[in-house]
């Protein structure tokens, strides 16, 4: 390698020109996209492109009765979400909870908590069942979303059938209980002014009890003299 600066910069100007040079004796599409890959097919791009979002937009066709669900969830489903929707193990909630919001170990169930049916049929459709997600037709997808409805009593005849047609009109329990992240509009967000940076607080801080008093901070002795005792 040589040592002479004039020739170590002529080495490197030249191995980095190189590629660039060839670029440009490309066509103009190939220096737009850098060479790589190639546009996406219409029906690759379908196949990612499955959100369903609460309007309904996304919905495939297709339609699912509660009996029909039922049997799907027992061979799919109730492993790991128990056969009621119970929650088998430290698996996931999904039926009752009712009424528990405000308390302080709130179950968060379809029927409890979430906002719209939507997620329950998108997630069920992308992600379910587990280890063997994207296996399920659309028309079964309703199915398991009409048998969790009736799991959390939205709707109570096992002859319900869950369609396109009629699943923008269900509504969950707790979907008036969301609100629009209205955060942006609050005054101090809309204030596009340049944000303090010296001298603002109100009012200067004021501490009102030490963690050690609180016995959250854990000490090296004992218990009793440590201040880190828990009850």
């Amino acid at each position: 390698m040589s040592k002479s600066p004039k020739l170590l910069a002529l080495t490197l100007g030249i191995t980095l020109t190189l590629p660039f040079a060839a670029v440009a004796a490309g066509s103009a599409d190939t220096a737009k996209t850098f060479g790589l890959g190639r546009p996406a097919e219409a029906d690759e791009i379908a196949a990612w492109d499955i959100d369903v979002r609460p309007d309904g937009t996304g919905l495939p066709e297709g339609s699912g009765t509660v009996a029909e669900g039922e049997v799907l969830f027992t061979d799919n489903c109730a492993t790991c979400h128990g056969d009621f929707g119970e929650g088998a193990g430290r698996w996931p909630v999904l039926a009752g909870g009712q009424d528990t919001l405000k308390e302080d170990r709130p179950e968060k169930t379809i029927g409890s908590y979430w906002p719209y049916l939507s997620t329950v049929y998108d997630y069920v459709r992308r992600a379910m069942p587990y280890g063997n997600a994207r296996s399920l037709s659309d028309d079964e997808v309703y199915a398991l979303t009409a048998y969790l409805l009736y799991l959390n009593d939205v709707v109570t005849d096992e002859e319900f059938k869950l369609s396109k047609e009629n699943f923008t009109g269900i509504h969950l329990p707790n979907e008036a209980n969301f609100i629009a992240d209205d955060r942006m509009a609050e005054a101090h967000n809309a204030n596009k002014g340049d944000p303090c940076m010296t001298n603002c607080m109100a009012e200067p801080a004021r501490i009102t009890m030490h963690a050690r008093v609180l016995d959250v901070t854990p000490g090296a002795g004992d218990d009793e003299t440590s201040g880190g005792s828990v009850d």
